[in-house]
């Protein structure tokens, strides 16, 4: 294999498939990226056997065909430390394999390309397209709500719904819920629930631009795949069955609340200065046109807000994980936000005016 290439041209698809590479790994071949060069183009493979990443680019110079598997971080910081627009020359030699351009020479071991995982081929149950745009709303609208590490193995990751017209994310860590649903038409008629993991989640984040190009999504039994015009993403799907979000959401809530988004977060944002660092509570009281926000911590200290806000009723005082309602007021772009409570022990929904589609609940904390 020897091929001559942009210094340029290659880091970008490197530093996208290095997302998928774990670097402390049993299974030393894990660490390491696989190039395959054929007559007009250079793939470049990395997985940690869970995710899967593809990216490809043309090739001008190709002086030999073939597949190696190279250390994925040495080769990244390699391309990352030289002078842009240098030109590479990369060829193998025996067990190695000598990256050099100009009176730079970098020889790096191999291993073979044949022992490389590779996921399962799979059929997609279910395919459409949609704009990185849509797929990247959904993500940002909810992912944050996703559990780390929970024994409850099957919070670790999103629900993704198809439902007759209807591309629904949900994520939740037990003590928050966030929804986010948009209509297409395309997957009309039909249905399906997976789960994908923390880590997928967070590398399409990444990878996916705000625009409307169109991507392809197909979703197998155990398997999703992202097709987009500069790579290609595979993960494998969370075998456990999601909890019944549609139980969670308040329904009767008898109390509504609208406030500046803004105003209430920086309340909250001063407010949480003072709260207690292991359980971030504060207590919301809540009088007509009036919410007065109060965190106290061990050491005695206090902070109190109040604002004006759009509310007549009872007087109400209910507590909350001041980190769980700055994460929605932050998530949320609208300029109102619109809380419905019913009591101190009932969750809250949180909603943006005029931001379709996206909802939160939020569980109260006993103070």
């Amino acid at each position: 294999m020897q091929f001559f290439i942009d210094r340029d041209t290659l880091l970008k698809p490197l530093q996208m498939v290095s997302g998928a590479i774990e670097r402390r790994h049993t299974l030393p071949i894990l660490s390491n990226v696989l190039l395959d060069v054929s007559m007009d183009q250079l793939s470049l493979t990395g997985t940690d056997l869970e995710i899967e990443l593809v990216a490809a680019v043309p090739l001008t110079q190709v002086q030999s065909t073939g597949r190696v598997t190279i250390p994925a971080k040495k080769l990244l910081d390699i391309c990352r430390s030289l002078p842009e627009g240098s030109p590479l020359h990369i060829a193998v030699q025996g067990d190695n394999c000598i990256v050099s351009t100009g009176k730079s020479k970098f020889t790096l071991a191999t291993l073979s390309a044949s022992d490389y995982p590779n996921l399962e081929s799979w059929q997609g149950e279910v395919e459409f397209e949609l704009s990185r745009a849509q797929l990247r709303k959904l993500l940002d609208d909810t992912a944050f709500s996703m559990a780390n590490q929970d024994v409850r193995y099957y919070l670790n990751g999103l629900l993704f719904e198809v439902d007759n017209g209807t591309l629904r994310t949900v994520a939740t860590d037990g003590h928050r819920l966030a929804l986010s649903s948009m209509e297409l038409p395309v997957v009309a008629g039909q249905q399906k629930q997976v789960i994908i993991p923390r880590k997928g989640v967070l590398e399409l984040m990444r990878l996916l631009a705000s625009d409307d190009q169109l991507i392809r999504l197909a979703i197998g039994q155990n398997h999703i795949r992202l097709l987009d015009s500069q790579f290609s993403f595979s993960s494998k799907l969370i075998d456990g069955r999601f909890p019944d979000y549609r139980r969670v959401l308040p329904r009767n809530s008898s109390k509504q609340v609208t406030a500046h988004r803004s105003v209430l977060k920086d309340a909250c944002v001063r407010a949480s200065i003072l709260s207690n660092e292991k359980y971030r509570g504060v207590r919301f009281t809540l009088s007509n046109g009036e919410l007065q926000i109060v965190a106290n911590n061990p050491e005695h200290e206090q902070a109190e807000e109040v604002i004006e806000v759009e509310y007549q009723g009872d007087t109400l005082e209910i507590g909350f994980n001041v980190g769980y309602v700055l994460d929605v007021l932050n998530t949320l772009a609208t300029d109102l936000v619109i809380m419905h409570l019913s009591d101190a022990n009932s969750s809250s929904l949180v909603e943006g005016v005029g931001n379709q589609g996206a909802l939160y609940v939020v569980m109260p904390m006993r103070l």
